[in-house]
């Protein structure tokens, strides 16, 4: 089955883009790829296999994201998701936390483009998906666009062909990670000139977009976008990008028929013992800037109605908003 391009994602983003969000935001987008919460390699080694791997069919495409520095165990985890269905591995090269910098990986190894090209061949060489490295442009005081230049110079040799830049500076000490998505000022233009210095190469950025005219004007300069934090906490704006980006006939689903969607998969996971709290936790922003939302929000977070509840929590909470089919919302941007 041929895969839709990279033009638009959601960016891997730790404690939220589990698998009942990624379920979740392909309802709301059958194109956009979706990437799984950063998995480090001890995790697959070491760990629950099927916990961190598992995933709906109806996720793809879909991606997932490693932590690690040691290509052959890199090497391991890419056959593990190969086997396991991913359409495309991901190395992490931008997480900045100081956890992740203990584990001598993350943001710090772009201080080591030679060990980065190393891993990315190990797992170019296991596997036939797609292997892609996601980095900043530059680390602490490094600002000189020469440094990312020879940093995506040097693994594209090792045969990465698709790079997704975060298009700030990651602060190694200092800042939090919050801090790190929000101080280090946005250079868009470091990541259109990699787009121009290496044509041959899928440039997808990443990093302060938000809005569809955000991404329009990005995508004059690069080959995707890669969208986190908005995609998160407004869902429903995924909605109109199967259409606008990707050509797609077929109308999107309303945010009613997306909870009506979501409710058999909500049943199947409370058979297998998972809490509604998990799943609910994810579409408390389905709403957002519509009547009812604060309610809707409310209704789903409010411990004492999720204690216990039936997947049937949902439609109450459509009920509660007074939020019908007959609402006309389905193609609101």
């Amino acid at each position: 089955m041929k895969l839709p391009s990279r033009r638009l994602s959601v960016a891997p983003m730790l404690d939220w883009t589990d698998r009942h969000y990624r379920f979740f935001a392909r309802l709301i987008s059958r194109h956009t790829w979706l990437y799984t919460e950063m998995v480090t390699t001890g995790a697959l080694l070491h760990g629950d296999v099927e916990r961190h791997l598992r995933f709906d069919e109806a996720e793809h495409p879909l991606a997932l994201q490693l932590g690690g520095s040691e290509p052959q165990d890199l090497a391991h985890c890419a056959r593990l998701a190969e086997s396991w269905g991913y359409d495309e591995v991901n190395l992490n090269v931008g997480c900045p936390s100081e956890r992740v910098q203990k584990g001598a990986f993350g943001a710090c190894l772009m201080a080591e483009s030679a060990l980065v090209a190393d891993c990315v061949k190990a797992m170019r060489d296991a596997v036939g998906i797609d292997v892609t490295v996601k980095h900043r442009i530059g680390i602490d005081a490094v600002e000189e666009y020469g440094f990312v230049r020879d940093f995506v110079a040097t693994v594209a040799e090792a045969g990465c062909g698709t790079f997704i830049v975060h298009a700030r500076n990651a602060i190694l000490k200092g800042l939090s990670p919050k801090e790190n998505r929000e101080v280090p000022p946005l250079k868009y233009h470091y990541v259109h000139r990699l787009k121009a210095e290496f044509p041959q190469l899928e440039i997808l950025l990443n990093g302060g977009v938000q809005t569809l005219t955000q991404i329009d004007e990005q995508l004059r300069h690069v080959d995707g976008v890669m969208v986190g934090r908005e995609g998160y906490h407004n869902p429903y704006l995924m909605a109109s990008w199967d259409t606008r980006y990707y050509g797609e006939s077929a109308p999107p689903l309303s945010r009613t028929e997306v909870v009506e969607a979501l409710v058999p998969y909500a049943e199947r996971m409370l058979a297998e013992g998972h809490k509604l709290r998990n799943l609910a936790r994810h579409i408390l922003g389905l709403f957002q800037g519509m009547p009812g939302a604060r309610r809707w929000r409310r209704m789903l977070s409010d411990a004492a109605c999720l204690e216990g509840a039936d997947a049937g929590l949902l439609l109450r909470a459509l009920a509660e908003i007074g939020v019908s089919r007959t609402l006309s919302e389905a193609h609101d941007e």
